[in-house]
């Protein structure tokens, strides 16, 4: 017998349900993290590598590694699975798995995202100068820090010396992260936001605003927000989630192959400027044509069938009683 308690459930009922769920989760993971290591290495082995100076040393950045891992499956990859089953009971229909689309709206998907990195790169430059009221001096001082923070942890995170380090940062970087935020953000939240306003403007908005908010990161917000958009397009046009999948991995997997090439000396650092600087607006400008005109080619590929409805994206998925 299907376990229907909670369908039928409103939007902003299953937006605090949801979320009750991921802490759930991300606390199970984390707690079951701590312990089945400690007969392997020992309880202050664990302890020191899970420290802010643990990161300095190869067993330290080791651990946090492992704790990365951990927090993205508990915080994003099994609450999404385990609403999908709760809110309609088809865990590939509700998440949009179980459907496909053209080739061509995968390549353009990609193309989209590596052809969007100029216009991306200006954005951050722009949110990077965002500056504060002296009156809110503080609260400048406290995002600084956490930037600064986080931007260290990413660059200890992406230092790897060969391949075998390489391949694991694309699976905690680009394969984990493509696949839980994807189902999470946009697989469910987008759903419930999109159902609450009738709208799926307002649905993708919202979540790519939460989205940005969510990896406190503030200035790169306003790119982060708009790569959350597209993804949350790339879904609703072409009507399976395996096409804003695909396209994350592949934004993920280009920072992570390119930090790489670039500290290895393969690459210029160069490329990590292009669209910063007024020089290169019209290196913008082409960026946002070209990335426009990728996603209306997306747009138009995708069928009557396969494109969710202004109003509700839940007429996509039929509940299961």
């Amino acid at each position: 017998m299907a376990f229907t308690a909670f369908r039928g459930m409103k939007p902003f009922s299953q937006l605090m349900f949801s979320a009750f769920i991921m802490v759930a989760s991300l606390l199970v993971f984390m707690i079951l993290a701590m312990i089945v290591p400690i007969p392997f290495f020992g309880l202050d082995t664990l302890m020191n590598g899970m420290s802010v100076s643990g990161m300095n040393t190869p067993e330290g950045l080791a651990f946090l590694k492992y704790f990365q891992v951990v927090q993205s499956i508990g915080l994003f990859v099994v609450p999404p699975i385990v609403l999908a089953w709760l809110y309609h009971g088809n865990i590939n229909e509700y998440l949009l798995l179980n459907k496909t689309t053209s080739l061509p709206s995968y390549l353009y998907s990609v193309l989209a995202v590596l052809m969007l990195i100029p216009l991306i790169n200006f954005m951050g430059e722009i949110n990077s100068q965002m500056k504060f009221p002296e009156s809110l001096s503080g609260i400048e001082n406290w995002m600084r820090t956490m930037e600064d923070a986080a931007e260290v942890m990413v660059k200890k995170f992406m230092k790897v010396e060969n391949i075998s380090g390489l391949l694991f940062n694309i699976f905690m970087i680009a394969i984990l992260p493509a696949l839980g935020e994807e189902l999470m953000f946009r697989g469910v939240i987008q759903r419930i936001f999109t159902n609450w306003s009738k709208n799926y403007h307002w649905g993708i908005w919202i979540t790519a605003f939460l989205f940005s908010a969510m990896h406190m990161q503030f200035y790169g917000f306003l790119p982060r927000m708009a790569l959350g958009a597209m993804f949350g397009y790339l879904l609703v046009w072409s009507g399976t989630m395996w096409v804003p999948i695909l396209a994350h991995f592949a934004n993920n997997t280009m920072g992570v192959v390119g930090y790489y090439l670039i500290d290895k000396g393969t690459i210029s650092k160069d490329v990590e400027e292009w669209g910063t600087g007024t020089e290169q607006f019209p290196l913008v400008l082409l960026s946002l044509v070209t990335t426009g005109l990728l996603l209306f080619l997306i747009y138009r590929n995708g069928s009557v069938k396969t494109k969710m409805p202004m109003n509700q994206i839940d007429s996509q998925a039929p509940r299961i009683d």
